[in-house]
């Protein structure tokens, strides 16, 4: 069996930024909710889709923010976003799917326990955590655990993973650390871009392992200096960085294996539909 791992907040922006907005029969906006149902209805006729679980920001801040202050916040989102994040997760209940709702961790760290926890379990053929976010790439193990951006139809193993990012996936934290990630409110080092993270990471790994002996530096003399220069004025905030952008893998969750295996809608999932204003979803489900 394949074990499917999505993260639910990034498929509700996706679904409300794409799709028109649309207003439920009592008035509320619930495109972004009715689009993550049918995201979720296409994925679930596929025949090898059969254990699933669905992990939310159930709020945006985590214990990240106590690590760093400038750290990603629930502040800019569109309000009517925002009110349909408790729907989604009823949404996806009703559905029938397994949810993890985050309040002290992310949801990015839910998958990542999800995807430690059952990728040696000898059921388990394959993990696919499906998000093109690269903080997860970190997650890919050979092809045990791999990235599915569904939007692209594009898989991301570990051979992937060292050709988009330059690196392997353990080293995925320590690249974001010094190249930075806008998206999570993560500055990076000055100077440090893709192409030379990727340069020394590929050959040292991690921060930590990079030589002060600047002669092994696979690059020039007086880029290896500057970079050399920057890195020592903020090594503090360099590995602060990467705690910041390492997946936890110690998250509560308490479902087993069996419990994620789909078995169908909820008894529910009628009425909530009719609520939606979406009376065919219940109809195309599998």
């Amino acid at each position: 069996m394949k074990v499917h791992l999505l993260d639910g907040t990034y498929e509700l922006f996706r679904a409300f930024y794409g799709p028109p907005p649309r207003k439920a029969p009592d008035g509320r906006e619930v495109g972004a909710t009715v689009g993550l149902l049918r995201s979720l209805q296409a994925l679930l006729n596929a025949p090898d889709v059969t254990h699933v679980g669905v992990a939310f920001d159930h709020v945006v801040e985590s214990f990240r923010n106590d690590l760093f202050a400038g750290y990603k916040t629930g502040e800019g989102i569109d309000p009517d976003l925002r009110a349909q994040f408790d729907l989604a997760e009823e949404a996806v209940r009703a559905l029938g799917l397994v949810v993890w709702p985050m309040v002290e961790f992310e949801a990015d760290d839910a998958i990542a326990t999800a995807a430690v926890r059952f990728r040696d379990d000898p059921a388990v053929e394959q993990v696919i955590v499906c998000s093109p976010d690269k903080d997860l790439a970190q997650l890919v193990d050979g092809q045990r655990v791999v990235c599915w951006d569904r939007r692209r139809e594009i898989i991301y193993d570990e051979a992937a993973v060292v050709e988009k990012y330059g690196v392997h996936p353990a080293s995925i934290p320590d690249w974001l650390a010094l190249v930075g990630d806008t998206a999570d409110g993560i500055p990076g080092i000055p100077g440090w871009g893709a192409k030379s993270a990727a340069t020394m990471l590929s050959q040292f790994g991690h921060i930590e392992d990079i030589p002060d002996d600047l002669t092994q530096w696979p690059i020039s003399a007086g880029r290896a200096r500057r970079l050399a220069g920057n890195l020592a004025a903020q090594r503090e905030d360099a590995l602060l960085y990467r705690k910041l952008t390492t997946l936890r893998s110690d998250v509560p969750l308490t479902e087993s294996l069996a419990d994620l295996e789909w078995r169908g809608a909820r008894p529910e999932f009628r009425q909530f539909c009719h609520e939606l204003g979406v009376e065919d979803l219940p109809d195309r489900m599998p």
